[in-house]
């Protein structure tokens, strides 16, 4: 009988945390969180990268907007990753041009 149930990585009690909490996704996703970060002609930048940290200091999410056409359609998504990895944060949502991250 409990082979049919699902069963979950146990996040009670332990620092293991398997995704934000759902607040978070839904501000991660209102069109009132606005972008704060774009990424122009110059590309992704170590500069770019230091703001993305010292504003991910200074609150949860950030929103980053980046310049269309700057990379490859098939590139983006290891782009949004590299950032995420580069400033230890989480991809909470990254929708073409636009992604964002949440400080955890």
């Amino acid at each position: 009988m409990l082979e049919d149930w699902a069963v979950g990585p146990n996040t009670i009690g332990s620092d293991h945390v398997t995704g934000p909490p759902k607040h978070i996704k839904q501000l991660a996703m209102s069109r009132e969180l606005k972008p704060t970060i774009r990424i122009g002609k110059l590309g992704l930048t170590e500069s770019v990268i230091s703001e993305i940290i010292d504003q991910l200091n200074t609150k949860n999410l950030v929103k980053i907007k980046m310049n269309r056409g700057l990379f490859d359609k098939n590139d983006v998504g290891a782009v949004w990753n590299h950032i995420a990895e580069s400033t230890n944060s989480m991809l909470i949502s990254a929708r073409g041009n636009v992604g964002v991250l949440w400080k955890h």
